[in-house]
C-alpha cells in the first residue's frame, strides 16, 4: 500500500530564501560597522615622527631665561620747582658727579614771590623797629612820672611828719594834721599803682616785642625757603652716573616732579629677565642662576621677584654674586639658567610639542617591536629646557612619541608604517 507523501512546509517559501539571506548579511555588515571602532586606530608615517626614550637619570631643576643687562640703579630726573627750560647743560651720554646741573630753568612767578617775601620781611622789620621805639617812649615816660610820684612821696611824708609833731604839742589843728596824713596815705596809694602799672606794662611790652621778633624770624624763613626754591630751578644730578635720557627742548614748560630723563648708576649692573607665570609660585628671592660668557661661568642671584603679571610672564631682577663679564655692556642679552631645586634622579622625557595637546595627561608609548603606539595615561611633574619629569605611567626603557597629536588627537592606537 503506497504513502502519500505531502511536502514540507517552512515559514518562508524557498523562492524568498535569497532575499531573506541577503538581509541577513546586510544586518550582520551593519551590526559590525556599529560596532567596530575605526577612529581607535590610525595608520602614519614613522619617518615624521618624533620619538624619545624614557630615562632616569638625575634631572637639573632650571628654568632657562634671556636675560638683559642693565645699570644697578636708575635715578629718575626730576625738577623740584617748574618752570621753563632755558639751558641743556649736559645732553644726554654724558658723565656727571653728584651735584652736577643738567638743566636751567626759569620761573617769573616764583621771582615774583621773592620780591614778595622781601617786602613784607622789611616792612615787618621796620614795623618791629617803631613799635619798639614808642615801647622805649612810652617806658621813659612811666619811669619819669614814677620818679615824680616818688618825690611826692617823699615830701608828703615831711608834711605829715611835720603835722604830727606839732599836733603833738598842741600847736596846730586836728584838722591840719588829718589832712597832712591823708594827703601822704594818697601819695603812696598813687606810687604803688604807678609801680604795678609800669609793671604790667614791661611785661606787655617784652611780650608783643617777643611775638614780633618771632613773626620776623618766620618771615625771614619765608624768603630763604623761596630763595631755595629758586635754588632749584637749577636741575641736579643725586648721583655719579651717565645721563641715559633727557626728554626736553628749549622753552619747554616743566611741572614740578615732571620725568625729563634719567640717569644711569654705572657703579654695578644687574640682570632683567622675563619668566613664564608657570614658574611664579617657584621663584622667589635667593634663587641662584648662572650663566657662560667667553667659556666662563658667571653666577647671578634673585634680588628682586615682580608680582606682577603681563602677557603671561613675569620679571625679576639677578644681581651678580661673584666677578663680571670685562666687557659688560647696558643692553647686552646673557643665557640665564635659574636654578629652581636641587637634581636629583627622577624618570624622564625629552620636551616636545605633545605637551601642547594633551596638557601632560596622556602620550603614545610604543610597543616592544615598536610598530605600534598605545595610549597611556601618564602624570607629569617638573620641566626644564629639555625634559619633563614623569611622576606616574612610564617607566625607563619604553619609547614615547613627542612630536604634536594635531592629526590623531582622538586615536588610541597608532599603527607606525
Amino acid at each position: 500500500m503506497d504513502i502519500e507523501l505531502k511536502p514540507k512546509r517552512y515559514f518562508l517559501p524557498k523562492k524568498y530564501w535569497p532575499w531573506a539571506g541577503g538581509a541577513l548579511f546586510v544586518v550582520a555588515v551593519l551590526a559590525w560597522l556599529a560596532t567596530a571602532d575605526f577612529a581607535s586606530t590610525l595608520r602614519v608615517d614613522r619617518c615624521g615622527l618624533s620619538i624619545g626614550e624614557v630615562k632616569n637619570p638625575r634631572f637639573d631643576d632650571y628654568v632657562s631665561v634671556d636675560g638683559s643687562v642693565v645699570p644697578i640703579q636708575v635715578v629718575q630726573i626730576s625738577p623740584e620747582e617748574g618752570g621753563v627750560v632755558v639751558e641743556k647743560v649736559l645732553e644726554e651720554g654724558a658723565h656727571v658727579s653728584k651735584g652736577d646741573v643738567i638743566l636751567r630753568l626759569n620761573n617769573s612767578n616764583l621771582d615774583l614771590e621773592i620780591l614778595n617775601a622781601e617786602s613784607e620781611l622789611a616792612e615787618k622789620q621796620n614795623m618791629l623797629r617803631n613799635t619798639q621805639l614808642s615801647f622805649e617812649q612810652d617806658n621813659l615816660n612811666n619811669r619819669n612820672e614814677a620818679l615824680q610820684l616818688k618825690m611826692e612821696v617823699k615830701a608828703k611824708r615831711r608834711a605829715f611828719d611835720h603835722q604830727a609833731a606839732l599836733y603833738d604839742e598842741e600847736l596846730n589843728s586836728r584838722e591840719e594834721y588829718l589832712k597832712a596824713k591823708e594827703d601822704y596815705e594818697l601819695a603812696v596809694q598813687k606810687n604803688e599803682l604807678i609801680s604795678q602799672r609800669l609793671a604790667k606794662t614791661r611785661e606787655l611790652n617784652r611780650s608783643q616785642v617777643a611775638q614780633m621778633t618771632a613773626d620776623l624770624a618766620s618771615m625771614r624763613k619765608n624768603v630763604e625757603l623761596v630763595r631755595e626754591r629758586k635754588a632749584k630751578l637749577d636741575v641736579r644730578s643725586t648721583i655719579d652716573g651717565e645721563i641715559g635720557l633727557l626728554d626736553v627742548e628749549l622753552g619747554q614748560s616743566i611741572s614740578p616732579g615732571q620725568k625729563v630723563g634719567v640717569v644711569n648708576d654705572l657703579s654695578d649692573y644687574k640682570v632683567e629677565a622675563q619668566v613664564d607665570e608657570h614658574y611664579i609660585d617657584r621663584v622667589h628671592v635667593g634663587l641662584q642662576a648662572s650663566f657662560e660668557q667667553s667659556g666662563k661661568t658667571y653666577r647671578l642671584r634673585v634680588r628682586k621677584v615682580f608680582p606682577e603679571v603681563r602677557e603671561g610672564r613675569f620679571r625679576i631682577d639677578f644681581v651678580f654674586t661673584g666677578g663680571r663679564p670685562k666687557n659688560i655692556r647696558t643692553g647686552q642679552t646673557y643665557y640665564v639658567d635659574l636654578q629652581l631645586g636641587e637634581s636629583k634622579k627622577a624618570i624622564i622625557i625629552p620636551k616636545g610639542t605633545f605637551y601642547s595637546v594633551t596638557g601632560g595627561k596622556w602620550i603614545f608609548v610604543l610597543d616592544g617591536e615598536g610598530r605600534k603606539a598605545y595610549r597611556r595615561k601618564i602624570r607629569i611633574g617638573r620641566q626644564n629646557p629639555e625634559y619633563y619629569e614623569v611622576l606616574e605611567g612610564l617607566e625607563p626603557g619604553e619609547r614615547v612619541i613627542v612630536s604634536g597629536y594635531e592629526a590623531y588627537k582622538d586615536s588610541e592606537t597608532l599603527v607606525l608604517e
